[in-house]
């Protein structure tokens, strides 16, 4: 895809994710050495909104926990196996918009053996003025096979 952009969607159409689908990924530009930052993009419709016809909160923070695996994966810091969430904090910060590619912009703050920390916004538009979310998070690391 253009622009560095990579599909992020799962092959069994039975699960969470393809309720978001289609999603996309792509590392973000340095804008310190080392800094390791990701966007997952959304294309909000109507069946994800809410009876004020806003992106509902619900729909945000599948987003957002969804990103908390897709940018690290984007760096190779998983692996193989299945990682968790341990936490997610979220500030509901203004209400998304239908119609409009919803982002959450993530970084990777601290990564150690078993741990990812993580940080971010969920941003709308061209210059990603339009604030709906802020957010951290941390994820497990998949467990090394014992052997």
């Amino acid at each position: 895809m253009a622009d560095g952009w990579v599909s992020w969607n799962l092959k069994d159409k039975e699960r969470f994710n393809a309720f978001l689908e289609p999603l996309m990924v792509r590392k973000e530009r340095e804008q310190t050495p080392g800094m390791r930052r990701g966007r997952l993009r959304m294309h909000p419709t109507r069946k994800h909104s809410n009876l004020g016809h806003n992106v509902h909160g619900a729909v945000t923070l599948g987003l957002i926990d969804i990103s908390l695996f897709a940018i690290p994966g984007q760096y190779g810091a998983l692996g193989a196996g299945f990682s968790v969430t341990l936490d997610l904090q979220t500030q509901f910060i203004g209400a998304g918009r239908v119609d409009e590619p919803l982002d959450a912009l993530v970084e990777i703050v601290r990564e150690t053996g078993r741990l990812i920390f993580l940080r971010g916004l969920v941003v709308q538009g061209p210059d990603d003025s339009h604030l709906v979310a802020s957010f951290t998070g941390t994820v497990r690391k998949p467990s090394l096979p014992r052997g």
